[in-house]
């Protein structure tokens, strides 16, 4: 059986490029590092670290209700590592500062979490494991 494989990109639907690739440049202060429009969609690539991505795919021939909703099957959120409770800290700071909506810092059994949504509702975190 060959070894189990590292995530390379994650690639997110989302019902305007422009408007998602606005927040997360502001989240990750950071702009795309290439855009792809070949096909029926327009996507741009944010590159993360340790060599994963994460792209932002307008479909242009998407149907009518496009609002994300973590309890139909398919993804139910993406969870963001952080090395520590400081960086975690930072990362709520950070959210307040551009205006985004949090949960404040979840202390569970497993960890510490950080939600949040993106334009979309796409439900994202930063979790620090324990």
């Amino acid at each position: 059986m060959p070894a189990l494989p590292a995530i390379d990109h994650l690639a997110l639907t989302v019902s305007n490029a422009e408007a998602s690739v606005a927040f997360y440049s502001r989240l990750w202060d950071a702009r795309p590092t290439g855009t792809m429009n070949d096909g029926p969609f327009v996507r741009h690539k944010f590159d993360l670290g340790g060599g994963m991505s994460l792209g932002l795919t307008e479909h242009r021939e998407a149907p009518g209700d496009t609002r994300f909703n973590e309890q139909n099957p398919g993804l139910d959120h993406v969870g963001f590592a952080v090395a520590s409770s400081t960086e975690l800290a930072e990362w709520a700071a950070h959210l307040d500062g551009i205006g985004v909506a949090h949960s404040g810092i979840v202390e569970a059994s497993y960890g510490h979490a950080l939600s949040f949504k993106d334009p979309d509702g796409i439900a994202l975190e930063f979790f620090l494991p324990k």
